[in-house]
């Protein structure tokens, strides 16, 4: 069963995240953090296959979570999840610090399982 750890400061956003994984036969989420700072510790402690992460959040956000993640777990995989256009600076700039996916929201399962499945 691949770990996933759901990181998005809004509770049904991660709650729905979580619900779309722990339904699947595939995927287990492992914890959810609110903020960047909490997904750096969890992501040692949960030790997840995949951390599901939301770019805008309070305290520490996504991308510079991302920055600090990359460099510190090289394998680590990340799909940034947002409500930004595809067009977006911000997700230029996520996928070239190593995010493998971005998930639009608002999303459906059959996208975000699609997705994790990918990676």
């Amino acid at each position: 069963m691949t770990k996933v750890l759901v990181v998005d400061d809004s509770l049904t956003v991660a709650r729905q995240l979580e619900k779309i994984i722990n339904e699947s036969a595939e995927f287990t989420c492992v914890g959810h953090a609110k903020n960047g700072a909490e997904a750096i510790r969890m992501n040692h402690t949960e030790n997840p296959d995949i951390i599901c992460m939301d770019m805008n959040m309070p305290g520490m956000d996504g991308l510079t979570a991302l920055r600090t993640l990359s460099v510190m777990d090289s394998e680590v995989k990340v799909v940034m999840v947002t409500s930004l256009g595809a067009v977006s600076d911000k997700l230029t700039e996520a996928l070239a610090l190593g995010a493998k996916n971005i998930i639009s929201k608002p999303f459906g399962a059959d996208i975000v399982l699609r997705i994790l499945r990918e990676l």
